[in-house]
């Protein structure tokens, strides 16, 4: 089972992928929240390259569990997205992964301008990642 996870902003949009076992999750690509809400080419390729069996997206929680200011947007996009796509949804619990994207980033000695755009694919990853490991390989989606 082959998962792609997206972390929605206003802006742009993390993409992460596992590899094909569903095991690993791995950075993809940062692209502008437009391309991939409008289905665009650029959104549409990495679709054929990874061709995923479930769309992830990161649903902001507070840190108490319940949804988050931007939930609804964000949930409301994400379906429109797996819509578009053909692609049964998931929600992962996203809380964190941002502020651990940019700890990792940092530790590789990146200052906050150089992270910009990278931030949302290592959250997504994070996400995902987690989300895989809470599946495991006998659960179904």
């Amino acid at each position: 089972m082959r998962a792609l996870a997206l972390d929605i902003g206003e802006v742009r949009i993390g993409i992460a992928a596992s590899d094909a076992s569903g095991r690993v999750a791995s950075p993809v690509k940062v692209l502008p929240a437009a391309e991939v809400l409008g289905h665009a080419r650029t959104f549409r390729r990495i679709l054929e390259d990874y061709e995923p069996d479930v769309l992830v997206c990161g649903r902001p929680q507070t840190m108490s569990g319940e949804d988050g200011p931007q939930a609804e947007r964000i949930m409301a996009q994400a379906r429109q997205i797996a819509d578009a796509c053909g692609l049964p949804l998931e929600f992962a619990d996203e809380r964190l992964s941002s502020s651990e994207a940019k700890r990792i980033l940092r530790e590789q000695g990146l200052r906050e301008k150089q992270m910009r755009g990278k931030v949302d694919m290592i959250a997504a990853s994070l996400f995902l990642q987690a989300w895989l490991d809470s599946h495991g390989q006998d659960d179904t989606f």
